[in-house]
């Protein structure tokens, strides 16, 4: 069951790309519990984005490139089977090491990942409820289950304007990021008879897309930064952008010249520079907010 393919097709570095959405509610939460933080850090990047993945590439079954994997291998059913060993170990770990409510949320996250490319439902076919699910649960709702989890709060805190703004600050970032993962995959995803977002828009329609929410989402968190924290985190977060920015106008201007480096490369160093850029900042927020020493010592 545990096969090379198998490991591969978990792509469990490709988790890092999320990692932004964990430490910007991790940031943010008022309580900062090091066992929490670890725990919820491994439950989601190890075991349940890996489910998600393993468990997509199973339904999918593409020939060429998906996020994470230039080159994927065939799958087996031992991919199905591995993958839904892992959410079940996220949705143990979650109930023993957080709370009940954290496992819940789990699993309904895993619902809505299945629901991605399972043939019963197969949102990858519909590109706006594809786009807005995908946005919504890897975003807003990821947004509040770290959130609830870190704080051991109950539901309701989601209603809180200290937790459903930058929630939905997350969902606008990948609302904007999203349609940029499908742009090399149109080949593939035609075959499969799917049509994304990034199809319907067109190549160079997805970033005109993406860059007009890019736009928005920076807008939006500098409003929440000055209207929450200090000029200091707002700066901060644009200082963090840039490289973002400069790197996306580059892509843009090969691929208005040249739509083929609407690419497979391009799209992972696009992924990486924005990961990493929002890494980086969060963890400065962390040690300019909080007295992090205590937490880690």
């Amino acid at each position: 069951m545990f096969s090379r393919s198998t490991l591969l097709h978990l792509r469990i570095p490709f988790s890092y790309f999320l990692l932004p959405i964990f430490l910007f509610s991790l940031v943010i939460s008022p309580n900062l519990l090091q066992q929490r933080m670890l725990w919820i850090l491994v439950i989601l990047h190890i075991f349940l984005y890996p489910a998600s993945n393993g468990f997509n590439s199973y339904y999918d079954k593409d020939e060429k490139s998906i996020g994470g994997l230039k080159n994927p291998p065939p799958v087996s059913i031992g991919l199905l089977w591995m993958s839904l060993l892992f959410d079940a170990i996220a949705l143990v770990l979650g109930a023993l090491k957080i709370n009940l409510v954290f496992a819940v949320m789990l699993f309904v996250y895993g619902l809505a990942s299945k629901a991605y490319s399972h043939p019963a439902i197969r949102l990858k076919q519909y590109p706006i409820a594809g786009w807005l699910v995908t946005g919504f649960f890897q975003g807003f709702f990821t947004f509040q289950m770290c959130y609830i989890g870190l704080n051991n709060y109950q539901p309701e805190s989601a209603l809180l304007p200290q937790a459903w703004i930058p929630a939905s600050l997350a969902s606008l970032m990948l609302f904007a990021n999203y349609p940029m993962t499908q742009v090399y995959q149109h080949e593939e995803d035609m075959k499969h008879g799917d049509r994304t977002l990034s199809m319907m828009l067109g190549i160079r329609g997805t970033f005109l897309f993406a860059a007009g929410f890019f736009v928005l989402t920076t807008l939006g968190f500098v409003i929440y930064f000055l209207q929450f924290y200090q000029l200091r985190q707002a700066l901060g977060f644009l200082t963090a952008l840039a490289p973002v920015g400069l790197y996306f106008g580059y892509w843009f201007w090969r691929v208005w010249h040249d739509p083929t480096k609407a690419d497979f490369r391009h799209a992972m160093w696009m992924n990486f520079v924005s990961a990493t850029s929002l890494v980086i900042y969060f963890v400065w927020f962390l040690f300019d907010t909080h007295n992090i020493g205590q937490y880690l010592f």
